[in-house]
């Protein structure tokens, strides 16, 4: 049997309590004991009704597998599958309109509409990259992509290709014209630049775009810009290959990119006992407190890898700007169908994984809101969670956060939530699956291959499937894709 150390109630594996008890509690603020016999009486609560929900979910299926196979006639008559699914509880009953009450929602989320990440948590290399890929050199990635033509004379071969750098940055020349135009002519013709009086010289046709620069006001070594709620640095250094060539000393296009990372314990990792969980807790305590480093070799050298500090400025009025460093986290939990053997019940069973995701993930978030908020500025901690079935579901998440905030001393609706839209009972109740978490959702996202996969469970005695590619045209993805853009529910997620 593993090593276990019994605390009220629960059999917790040593790997796991003991990184709870040297690395997680310290410096959370929780007190231990109150911690555990919280986490104890939450888990006991809620582990039957995570049965039970599951047991719902059989309990649907063998009706719908029924009923396809006493209903072989094809085309499906739609009208009698949709009483059917009405009368089985499969569909519910849509509620009236509501408003989202979900608030300190970092504007990340919830005013910037930007690129989002999902990488597997236990790569601490990976996980570093992503954070850190808030802001990325447009030079390096149109240099070594196809953005730009790799064949003939721009190929990019061994060393640096003159020619192939001239296409790159005419590229981004041509993006600042279109992003950040100038009063009067091109970027590509600008040689010098300097800030003047608080606006940028040359001046820009939208001089609201200039926000600030760093270095010196005559010979700034960065001039930061805005388009659509994202940033655009331009980097000055005629030390460099690039920038001693450059009319206007620009050696770098530098683009605020990835706004949003999900860290993901869920599919892109394996983790399957104790010391695995552990690990993917510790990652996540390094990304939340600063601590976390990765070790690589690239050239026969180590490299190391850190998360970015912030980056500062001084702004267009004289003062000083900052903004973050890193894209906004969040962390994706498992779902209600795993347990995990890492903990125990007083029963012996195997505690609900997505429940201990949940306490455990948010107890590492403490380190965050009640620390220097280096991820969150807003205090709050953002959930993704993946595959529920329905509004149910939902709610029993809503309740499992209300509890842990209990546990942790956190206010009601500090835990965000994002729904994964995967399953076809989510995704044919969406409205009513929102409403049941209407004061923490912050997103809804849509995996095609989960949310295919589920259509393809549900309807297995249906008959044969049609092909990927004619699948992507099918009514019913069609269809939720134009339902979402409908806008007619106040929601903006309405289930047309």
């Amino acid at each position: 049997m593993a090593d276990r150390i019994s605390v009220h109630g629960l059999q917790v594996a040593r790997e796991l309590h003991d990184f709870i008890a040297t690395e997680a509690l310290p410096g959370s603020g929780v007190d231990a004991d109150k911690f555990w016999a919280g986490f104890a009486a939450l888990a006991i609560r809620l582990m039957p009704q995570n049965r039970a929900l599951l047991a719902e979910r059989d309990r649907l299926q063998a009706a719908i597998d029924s009923w396809h196979k006493a209903h072989p006639a094809k085309p499906i008559d739609a009208a009698a599958y949709t009483a059917f699914l009405k009368e089985i509880g499969y569909l519910l009953a849509e509620g009236p309109d509501f408003q989202i009450g979900t608030s300190n929602v970092d504007p990340e989320i919830g005013e910037i509409a930007g690129p989002q990440l999902v990488v597997p948590l236990t790569n601490a290399r990976f996980a570093l990259n992503a954070a850190n890929a808030r802001w990325g050199s447009l030079y390096d990635a149109l240099y070594g992509t196809d953005a730009i033509s790799q064949d003939g004379e721009l190929a990019p071969g061994k060393g640096y290709n003159p020619k192939r750098g001239e296409k790159v940055v005419a590229f981004a020349r041509e993006a600042l014209d279109r992003s950040a135009p100038l009063a009067s002519g091109s970027w590509k013709d600008v040689g010098d630049l300097a800030i003047e009086g608080g606006a940028l010289k040359p001046a820009l046709k939208d001089p609201a775009q200039f926000k600030g620069y760093a270095g010196s006001a005559s010979d700034p070594s960065v001039i930061l810009l805005a388009h659509n709620g994202l940033h655009i640095e331009i980097h000055r250094d005629r030390a460099t290959p690039i920038g001693k060539t450059d009319k206007a000393g620009i050696s770098d296009v530098v683009l605020e990119s990835a706004i949003t990372t999900i860290m993901d314990c869920e599919d892109s990792i394996a983790a399957v006992d104790a010391q695995d969980k552990a690990g993917a807790y510790r990652n996540w305590l390094g990304l939340m407190n600063g601590t976390l480093t990765a070790s690589f070799k690239k050239g026969g050298k180590t490299l190391q890898r850190a998360a970015n500090p912030d980056r500062e400025y001084i702004a267009a009025d004289g003062g000083k700007l900052t903004l973050p460093g890193r894209s906004l986290l969040f962390i994706r939990n498992v779902g209600h169908l795993m347990t995990s053997d890492a903990i125990l019940l007083p029963d012996g069973s195997e505690i609900g994984e997505g429940l201990m995701d949940g306490v455990l993930t948010s107890l590492v978030g403490l380190h965050d809101i009640k620390g220097e908020r280096r991820n969150s500025r807003k205090g709050s901690i953002y959930i993704v969670k993946p595959k529920m079935h329905g509004p149910a579901e939902v709610a029993f998440t809503n309740s499992l956060f209300d509890g842990v905030e209990d546990i942790l001393g956190l206010a009601r609706n500090t835990i965000k939530m994002g729904v994964m839209d995967e399953e076809r009972r989510t995704s044919t109740n969406l409205k009513e699956c929102i409403r049941a978490a209407k004061d923490r959702i912050v997103f809804i996202n849509t995996g095609f291959l989960d949310r295919t996969g589920d259509e393809m469970h549900t309807s297995m005695y249906a008959g044969a499937m049609v092909r990927k590619g004619e699948m992507k045209t099918s009514k019913w993805l069609t269809r939720r894709r134009s339902a979402r853009a409908c806008g007619r529910c106040p929601t903006r997620w309405p289930t047309c």
